[in-house]
Parts: structure tokens; sequence; C-alpha cells
């Protein structure tokens, strides 16, 4: 099994009274704005049944080469910037780190 990368994965579920939308519009420019993201997906929740998602309504997931990058972009200032409003915004948190191991690396489309 190889690694590849190291992964940040955060699931939250917001404050009732947060603008999701600016929330989502920062995490994008943030990401954009730092080189050492490799990769930045997210998503909303909108399948599982309440029971098992337990409140938690997204999930964020970011690649970096190696956990170097990962601290690199957590020390960056435009991140501290972002992470104060972020963290106001959250109501519950589960937030994972770790060198992907990878098993079947997703499919690169062809020219």
């Amino acid at each position: 099994m190889a690694t590849s990368g190291f992964k940040h994965l955060v699931v939250v579920k917001f404050k009732e009274d947060t603008k999701v939308d600016e929330i989502l519009k920062g995490l994008e420019n943030l990401v954009s704005q730092i080189d050492s993201v490799k990769s930045f997906e997210w998503g909303e929740d909108k399948e599982s049944h309440e029971m098992l998602r337990q409140g938690f309504t997204h999930a964020f997931s970011m690649t970096f080469e190696n956990k170097d990058a990962y601290v690199s972009f957590t020390s960056h200032p435009l991140h501290v910037e972002f992470s104060t409003a972020f963290t106001a915004a959250i109501e519950k948190i589960v937030l994972l780190d770790f060198t992907v191991a990878a098993v079947k690396s997703p499919v690169e489309a062809s020219p």
C-alpha cells in the first residue's frame, strides 16, 4: 500500500445563523491563494439519515504533498485569519489529519 500525500478532513455542523455561502466562498478563496494545498473538495450531506449524521452537515477535504506542507498551511497568515471566522461559525466539529494510504487511486481523465 503506497502513501499518497497528507489529508486534512473536517466535518462540521454550522451554527443556525451562519451564512454558509460566505464560509464556502472564504474557503475557496483561501485554498486558491495557498500553493501547498494540492486539492480541495467539499460537500453537503443531503443523503444520510439524521441518526447517522449526528447533526453534521458539511465535509471539507484538503490534500497536501506531505505533513510539512500541511504544517506550513496551518501557520500561513491567511489560514490563521480565516480560522477565526470559521471557528466562530461552528457548532460541532470533527477534524482528522492523516497520511493517506492509497489503496485505489482516482482514475485520471485521458487528454
